[in-house]
């Protein structure tokens, strides 16, 4: 979780304090404070080209019978005997990765495994959304488990610039350009973390489905006129969409983390925890802090730092770009950066 600074920030003036927030959780931040700034040197608590699900129908060409000359006999044709159906080859899809499958480590395997798991990956979540899953209920096994793997290669890529390097001209000319993106923004948002000791105080659960937050999502752009893809993102890096429930050590709460004194002032009476109120509220914040005009104004006041508005706004840019991000987003699991090293605590 990070920690933020207490002071809050009204409509129509942003507090802006000089503190970093410092992460403790991978690629999730996990506890941005809107209008507070953070301490800095504290934890932080801890990609998919437009959704196209076609519906595609044909309709058989129909012959038109000539008509039969006057005193002809007319005789029906024998009905044909249909031919035994052809053998279907099926062709089936590659098991996906285990939870915890190797990443390759060579530049080349690297772009093969990340081409691979991404074209699967988008293929599952068309196949989901085409039968109303994100509506309720858990992903499906392959998406949440290629979703993981995709997460898995993109935080390797983070900490290994110049694999990465290598790793983008080795990948095709469309995926190259969201793996860029993903990769930065996990870099910015590991160049504020800062390793806990207690990974076990962290509390986390399962969000909601997938289709109700982008409900909320909707709703609070319509309300306030903030991009829907900015919220999500910010809950995204916040609470990996809800599912770090644990409050940061400086108080902050809920799925958008708001310090007691910032909820008081933009919350509108709702409950900080829940997950309808908090997006709403949030939107109200970025809204009074400069939203839509200026995305980086407002969101440099909901996080005091440069690196975790770029991470927001290059997420944001992803979903935009692809409606299938916010769907392999959404099954991104919460790591959290230990002094032992890092450790998944959510997740297949």
């Amino acid at each position: 979780m990070k920690d933020q600074h207490a002071k809050v920030a009204r409509p129509g003036r942003v507090h802006r304090p000089g503190g970093r927030t410092t992460p403790a959780q991978g690629d999730a931040a996990g506890g941005g404070v809107p209008g507070a700034g953070r301490s800095r040197g504290k934890p932080l608590a801890a990609s998919l080209v437009g959704l196209a699900v076609a519906i595609s129908g044909c309709t058989g060409a129909q012959s038109a019978a000539s008509p039969a000359a006057p005193g002809a006999v007319v005789t029906r044709p024998a009905q044909a005997q249909s031919a035994p159906p052809a053998k279907q080859l099926t062709r089936r899809a590659p098991a996906p990765p285990a939870p915890d499958a190797a990443i390759p480590k060579d530049a080349s395997r690297l772009a093969r495994a990340l081409t691979g798991t991404t074209a699967q990956l988008r293929r599952a979540i068309d196949d989901w959304v085409r039968a109303g899953g994100p509506a309720g209920g858990r992903p499906p096994e392959p998406v949440a488990l290629l979703a993981l793997h995709q997460q898995r290669i993109y935080r390797y890529l983070a900490r290994n610039q110049k694999t990465a390097s290598r790793t983008y001209a080795e990948l095709p000319k469309a995926l190259a350009g969201p793996a860029r993106a993903n990769v930065t923004a996990i870099r910015d948002l590991l160049s504020l973390a800062h390793p806990v000791s207690d990974p076990a105080k962290f509390r986390v659960r399962q969000p909601e489905p997938a289709d109700a937050l982008l409900g909320h999502f909707r709703h609070a752009e319509r309300r306030f006129g903030v991009d829907w893809e900015i919220l999500a993102a910010v809950m995204f890096v916040e609470t990996k969409f809800g599912r770090v429930r644990s409050p940061s050590h400086t108080g902050a709460k809920g799925p958008m983390q708001f310090m007691p004194g910032t909820w008081a002032a933009y919350g509108m009476g709702g409950d900080v925890h829940d997950t309808r109120d908090a997006i709403l509220a949030a939107a109200n914040y970025l809204h009074a802090s400069g939203a839509p005009r200026n995305y980086r104004r407002a969101l440099y006041a909901y996080n005091h730092s440069w690196a975790y508005v770029n991470a927001v706004r290059l997420h944001a840019r992803q979903i935009k770009q692809d409606i299938r991000n916010y769907y392999a987003y959404y099954n991104w699991q919460v790591f959290v950066i230990t002094t032992r090293g890092e450790r998944r605590l959510s997740g297949p």
